[in-house]
């Protein structure tokens, strides 16, 4: 493959010769397709079909490659890091080109009251955290100049600790109607939807009746929902017709995030969660869902702590731990989950005491240290100021199979944006961060999916999932989002031990019609845009 770009602004781009899969599911063809501007100007089928019509700036040979949309990630958590880390590295390797950001009930603005970002986002961010409201926010990204376009939820946990804080009980009247004003200027200022995860702080304290008059204001400005449920364990079936109920009451179309059912005891719950979700389709409800190609959660090691001590977050988690009596409570309390500490892995940490921890089971540290697990948790925990990442093994492969035989369920990684240097590689993260992309895509047709049904769910079934207009499609007046891609190198290098590695596979990627990534070199070439609703 050879590529042909000398101009450092390319206002005409031809991609010569590849397969054209074009994202909606019909039959790829051989062709080419040529870009003007950020639009894709037209496609031609067959071999050096393009005439001499166009004077191109930069011509790609796409020979031996195929030539789709660029992906949609129905589930990131950039939104910070898009301001520290804007080529988007670990994304753009795996032809991202979308990503539907501020998920979980978490987002970078608005950011009002005792509301705090994440302990990992806040302390990479340091003085660029500068911003309070969305609108802020976006001024920021805009001096970024992103590579990757990004889709902006509001987070309910962003909501409620900016009137609320972060107390362990229901919001009063006057409280949701702050949290309703919030959510609508968010909104007005180009948010696409409200996200939950109620299983977080502050959340997990909300009742159903406060969600769903969240989501209804949400609804009335023609947004979304997307949510970590309340229980994706012990109580899925509840949570699930939590959902449904919220959705009959307000109409709004709604996704369950990284549909799973955790902990062996669950598994066998798989058939009643789908077949409950394809009813209410069936009802006429608008309702979809992702998932990641792992059978391991991550998220942080103090979701392990019980409720009574997560109650205001990691400085009252922290406060709790130093007293030495609350301390060993804590530790008698995790001690007595029934839970295999084999199968819960440290990820991300911040201290020299536990920097060796990452890639290591609680079980092992326990042992090794002669102490109990809920020991080891709180000392952990304790030198990373209640930070700490972690891998939660507890998902079954086959029920990922069974939940990928959908073909309504869309990838989604759950990950930020990672690089493998600067202040974003020197965490352990989840290798779904770089793989997700080529996980998802080796998985589904290893099911036997056509690669044409395979790239539609990674493209433009997200993009009508979510109203993403004019992407996800390669049509003639599109957006010019393309990856360019070798199907027999699509593979994935991360690993849980070693996750920062690249993506094999990916020759050129487009946003915008702007090619920010050739043959292994990122161009600096970031043409991303913060997308609104139409």
């Amino acid at each position: 493959m050879q590529g042909i770009c000398d101009r450092e602004v390319f206002v005409k781009t031809l991609v010569l010769n590849g397969t054209i899969v074009d994202g909606t599911g019909a039959r790829a063809f051989p062709g080419s397709v040529a870009v003007d501007g950020d639009k894709i100007a037209d496609i031609f089928a067959g071999p050096n079909a393009f005439g001499n019509r166009w004077p191109f700036d930069c011509v790609i040979d796409a020979t031996g490659c195929l030539v789709t949309p660029g992906f949609i990630d129905a589930h990131a958590h950039s939104d910070a890091y898009l301001a520290v880390e804007p080529e988007a590295p670990s994304k753009i390797t795996q032809g991202i080109t979308t990503e539907i950001n501020g998920q979980c009930g978490g987002s970078v603005a608005p950011r009002y009251g005792e509301a705090r970002l994440s302990g990992d986002w806040a302390a990479i961010l340091g003085d660029r955290l500068t911003w309070r409201s969305l609108a802020e926010y976006r001024e920021v990204l805009s001096a970024a100049r992103p590579a990757v376009n990004t889709v902006q939820f509001i987070g309910h946990n962003t909501l409620r600790s900016s009137v609320v804080g972060y107390a362990g009980r229901a919001a009063t009247a006057d409280e949701l109607d702050a949290m309703k004003r919030l959510l609508e200027q968010a909104l007005d200022e180009g948010g696409w939807g409200l996200t939950t995860g109620l299983i977080y702080q502050p959340g997990r304290y909300s009742t159903p009746d406060e969600v769903v008059a969240l989501a209804k204001t949400a609804a009335g400005r023609g947004g979304y929902y997307a949510t970590h449920m309340r229980s994706e364990g012990d109580r899925i079936i509840e949570a699930i017709d939590e959902v449904l109920d919220l959705v009959r009451a307000t109409g709004i179309r709604a996704e369950i995030s990284h549909l799973k059912t955790s902990g062996p005891k669950n598994w066998h719950k798989i058939d009643a969660v789908l077949d409950k979700m394809e009813c209410a389709v069936g009802e006429g409800l608008l309702l979809g869902s992702d998932r990641y190609p792992y059978c391991a959660a991550g998220t942080d090691l103090d979701v392990v702590l019980p409720g009574w001590a997560q109650e205001g977050a990691a400085k009252a988690e922290c406060a709790r731990l130093a007293d030495a009596e609350t301390r060993k409570r804590i530790a008698r309390e995790i001690d007595a989950l029934d839970r295999d500490w084999s199968t819960v892995t440290i990820g991300g940490t911040w201290h020299d005491e536990t920097c060796g921890f990452s890639g290591r089971t609680i079980a092992e540290i326990a042992a090794e240290g002669q102490m109990s697990p809920g020991e080891a948790v709180c000392r952990i925990l304790s030198f990373d100021g209640c930070k700490t990442g972690a891998f939660f093994f507890g998902m079954s492969e086959e029920n990922l199979d069974k939940i990928y035989r959908r073909p309504w369920i869309v990838p989604g990684s759950d990950a930020s944006l990672r690089a493998p240097w600067g202040p974003l590689g020197e965490d352990h993260p989840h290798p779904r961060a770089y793989a997700t992309m080529p996980e998802f895509y080796r998985r589904v047709r290893a099911l036997g999916f056509t690669r044409e049904e395979t790239i539609a769910r990674m493209t433009s079934v997200a993009a009508r999932r979510f109203g993403i207009c004019s992407r996800g499609v390669l049509e003639k007046g599109a957006f010019a989002d393309i990856a360019i891609w070798s199907e027999d190198e699509f593979k994935a290098n991360a690993t849980y031990l070693h996750p920062h590695r690249f993506s094999s596979g990916m020759k050129y990627v487009l946003v915008n019609g702007s090619l920010s990534y050739m043959n292994g070199t990122f161009t600096g070439k970031r043409a991303g845009r913060f997308l609104e609703r139409v």
